[in-house]
């Protein structure tokens, strides 16, 4: 027989019984208040109208009121913020569990071995091990530049790794992405860059057609890739390694190398004139060594990205590194928004973004969130979200900017007159400058005016030797090594040829900052609002600057009680 469950219904003594206890219980409760004196506040009156300077205090305790309110929207953000992350770490931690149950019960030996191997894909010692097998096995190096910042892409290890190996290895210049850049500062880069390397000007193309990209057309007759799939520079490139290959009676084998989002695989992809490389937004989508033949005497090699050294500048270290903007603290993502708006003219950098006066980082994105309307639960503007996206439009082709080369020439110490003349000896100089000379007049470029002037750091130290990598030394280089599996690369290739088919080788406190608010009308409106910035290049003070980078969405939950907000302070 099963048993039933006990039921909730009471007799109607017992239930009156009981009401009449909380009876008694609330009148006790009212008699003592009464007997302590607590009694109801009183309405504030408010300031007579003969009060002397009556306007000034209402004015006061107005700004009173909205720095609380400002102080309890911030300390809410971080209560949610923490309890998104705290979310995300459970989440995590469940899956790489099941994960590695699932992996016990499946794996044997090889398995395992397998396993290791492409756990490890995506750290930064895998990285430097491919890069130096590249290196090792080119003839020539391809160093890709990005043309708006053409020294700040320039390796100082890596040139002096290629120029100093020995057996007649040549090093290239590519100043890529020339179309986001100025005709008269392309000409100006490419005449200082060939005095110590041969430079070649490129416009690669960022999206080639294939299958899938053909299908898509067909359906849909408004898609046009006319402008991405444009390339400029292929012919001269290759005619010069084809000339070369000539001179060294040997098929030869071209490496191309660069930081992030320089746009190496995309010159292959536009060398090559198909799509024979994944390219992407995100940083870091080449993870290991790729052979693509060119032609029956080239081979093109492509390269995981140079690793960043972390002794780099704030600067450096957010435009250069390989980052994750998904798992990358929100401090550090500001940190670099502050330290690229700080090389930039303020007065372009609001004209760009079309938003007006800011005081600092946070007040630019918080602007700029507004804008575009990313905002969060209670009309907050997503601060963190904005960062990673302002970030990504300055490593991507969505923003012009241009920076100046020095005004002297002055070669690295590794850079003797020697080993200039060794560089260039077996490529032809005249038809690379007329090639270049073609290739700026087809290109069609932005006006000085629509372009946002650009301070370089100068050059980017990098780490090549796989021994010298440190995997959680830097703050901009945690690349996430959970334990997802990374999915192999997959290339669709169109071409029936397979002799020339493509081969796979294998953000912190915020509250420490926000000022207590004063109980007396002692305060005056803020000083900043009243005050503005005479530095167009250099856009905030140190107070702001300190004040700016120590910002975080990251507060534990704890300390989000500073203030009784019962309280009326007014």
């Amino acid at each position: 027989a099963e048993l039933k469950k006990a039921s909730k219904r009471l007799s109607c003594h017992k239930r009156y019984k009981i009401q009449k206890k909380i009876r008694e219980h609330h009148r006790k409760v009212r008699k003592e208040a009464k007997k302590r004196g607590h009694k109801k506040p009183k309405k504030d009156p408010g300031i007579p109208s003969a009060a002397p300077f009556k306007e000034e205090l209402l004015r006061e305790a107005e700004q009173r009121k909205q720095r609380l309110e400002e102080l309890k929207q911030k300390q809410k953000l971080n209560r949610q913020k923490e309890h998104e992350k705290k979310r995300k770490l459970e989440a995590k931690k469940n899956a790489a569990q099941i994960k590695e149950k699932a992996e016990g019960k499946e794996s044997s030996g090889k398995s395992k071995g397998k396993t290791k191997k492409l756990l490890n894909k995506n750290s930064k010692k895998s990285f430097c091990r491919e890069l130096t097998k590249v290196l090792e096995a080119s003839d020539v190096v391809l160093e890709v530049l990005d043309a708006r910042d053409p020294m700040g892409c320039r390796c100082p290890q890596l040139e002096q790794a290629v120029t100093h190996s020995g057996g007649n290895k040549k090093l290239l210049l590519v100043l890529n992405k020339i179309d986001l850049v100025p005709k008269d500062n392309v000409e100006k880069w490419l005449n200082y860059l060939k005095k110590e390397f041969p430079t070649v000007a490129f416009k690669s193309a960022t999206m080639m057609k294939d299958k899938t990209m053909e299908q898509v057309t067909k359906r849909r007759a408004r898609v046009d890739f006319s402008e991405t799939s444009q390339y400029f520079g292929s012919k001269c490139l290759l005619k010069l390694l084809q000339e070369y290959g000539k001179t060294q009676d040997k098929a030869i084998q071209v490496g191309v190398v660069g930081f992030p989002n320089v746009g190496k695989s995309s010159i292959i992809n536009s060398v090559k004139g198909k799509r024979a490389c994944n390219v992407g937004l995100a940083r870091g989508v080449t993870k290991s060594m790729q052979i693509v033949h060119l032609d029956k005497q080239t081979k093109i090699l492509d390269s995981p990205s140079i690793i960043a050294d972390p002794s780099n500048s704030a600067l450096a270290l957010a435009l250069r590194s390989i980052i994750d903007t998904e798992g990358s603290d929100s401090a550090d993502v500001l940190e670099g928004i502050n330290a690229i708006i700080n090389h930039c003219s303020k007065q372009q950098v609001m004209m760009h973004y079309n938003i007006p006066d800011f005081r600092d980082p946070e007040d630019f994105l918080s602007l700029l969130a507004q804008k575009r309307g990313m905002l969060k639960k209670g009309g907050v503007p997503d601060i963190e979200n904005m960062a990673k996206l302002v970030l990504c439009d300055w490593t991507g082709a969505r923003i012009k900017y241009y920076s100046q080369p020095p005004g002297s020439q002055k070669p690295p110490p590794y850079l003797t007159e020697q080993k200039i003349a060794e560089m260039q000896e077996g490529f032809n100089l005249n038809n690379l400058e007329q090639g270049n000379s073609n290739t700026v007049q087809a290109v069609k470029h932005p006006s000085p005016a629509s372009s946002i002037v650009f301070q370089s750091a100068g050059m980017t130290n990098g780490t090549i030797e796989e021994n010298n990598v440190v995997e959680e030394g830097s703050e901009w280089g945690k690349m996430e090594t959970s334990k997802e599996e990374e999915e192999e690369e997959e290339f669709t290739e169109s071409d029936d040829d397979d002799e020339y088919d493509v081969e796979e080788e294998d953000d912190d406190d915020d509250d420490d900052d926000v000022k207590e608010v004063n109980e007396g009308f002692s305060g005056l409106w803020y000083s900043s609002t009243c005050t503005g910035f005479t530095n167009t290049d250099s856009l905030f003070s140190g107070n702001e600057r300190s004040r700016s980078l120590s910002f975080s969405l990251d507060k534990p939950a704890d300390e989000d009680d500073a203030y009784d907000f019962n309280t009326d302070y007014v």
